[in-house]
């Protein structure tokens, strides 16, 4: 588990991609081209998945906030689109919604039953911490009581061998001793 700076947060599960041994992404139904929405799927799917099982949408968690960071977002599914667009180009339906980050959370607070608010932020700085100190605000503020932290980048295609990578927790508050 991750050591957290924070003495107000508990980590429940957390999950890391790319596994080891390395798998391929899973295939995402209804996302085409980029890597970025199968991989925050994957992460979100994995930490949950180690917290509470299988339950897919069996439980609600309607106070289970969701808070995506990344600082390149969806970066292949934009380049297509700007690709388009330039080129006067029709864009396939599917990139009116995929490039939006918002719209893969979509379909995980669906299939889980989580209810809390949906965050997506681009770190200024370290992306665990301010992600970590986001989540701190959402549960310290009362507005959820668990938040599922997914940190994803795509692999950077002017990098040799970077690979896409994402890191997911699921976080509650600590109790006050």
């Amino acid at each position: 588990m991750t050591a957290i700076s924070s003495d107000r947060l508990a980590v429940l599960s957390e999950y890391r991609w790319p596994e080891q041994p390395a798998r391929e992404l899973p295939v995402l139904p209804g996302y085409v081209l980029s890597s970025f929405s199968p991989l925050v799927a994957a992460a979100a799917e994995g930490c949950l998945g180690g917290h509470y099982g299988e339950q897919a949408a069996t439980a609600s968690r309607e106070r289970t906030a969701v808070l995506l960071v990344t600082a390149g977002n969806d970066v292949v599914s934009a380049g297509h689109v700007r690709d388009k667009v330039a080129a006067g180009r029709r864009l396939g339906p599917l990139f009116f919604f995929q490039i939006a980050p918002n719209s893969v959370v979509g379909q995980l607070t669906a299939r889980w039953g989580l209810g809390g608010p949906v965050v997506g932020i681009s770190p200024v700085g370290d992306p665990l911490a301010d992600g970590l100190a986001e989540a701190e605000l959402l549960l310290e503020d009362g507005d959820a009581d668990e938040v599922l932290l997914i940190l994803a980048e795509q692999a950077d295609p002017a990098v040799p061998d970077s690979v896409d990578r994402a890191h997911a927790l699921l976080l509650a508050g600590r109790a006050a001793s």
